[in-house]
């Protein structure tokens, strides 16, 4: 038994030198909407807070039409996804990878259920920017948001 739980933790030592990243440069989605929503910077008050600050030119966007394409992110397994996190990256990205650690992802609310998929979606709601602790819950939202199919 300890022989086999030293040999694990080995293994997850060595895994990220072992793995290559899962994803090409060319995955990424980029986008005018992305880069609003990158434009979201955050301020940590203690180890537990992390409260959004939103400037004027993201804040223009606050609780209007608002449209992302990007890669699902389920909270909750199962086929059928009616809120998830939206990523520019793919689920699939390795901690390591990419510009400057993981890329902010926006909670989306869907008006009805949809299959989850790896492939990208596009979807559109109201964006909504909220104050809330990001260590608690998502700050920033598609609320009523449909899939562009």
């Amino acid at each position: 038994m300890k022989k086999t739980m030293l040999l694990l933790s080995v293994v997850f030592l060595l895994l990220p030198f072992l793995v290559k990243a899962q994803h090409k440069a060319s995955d990424q989605m980029d986008s005018f909407n992305w880069g609003i929503i990158s434009m979201v910077k955050f301020r940590q008050v203690s180890p537990t807070e992390i409260y959004p600050v939103y400037d004027e030119t993201v804040m223009r966007f606050d609780n209007r039409a608002f449209e992302l394409e990007g890669y699902m992110i389920p909270l909750k397994g199962g086929r059928k996804q009616n809120r998830f996190l939206l990523s520019n990256l793919p689920i699939n990205q390795c901690a390591f990878c990419g510009k400057n650690g993981n890329p902010i992802m926006v909670l989306i609310n869907l008006d009805r259920p949809v299959d989850f998929t790896f492939k990208t979606v596009k979807v559109k709601g109201t964006l909504k920017l909220d104050n809330k602790n990001m260590a608690v819950d998502m700050p920033v939202s598609l609320e009523n948001a449909s899939l562009d199919l």
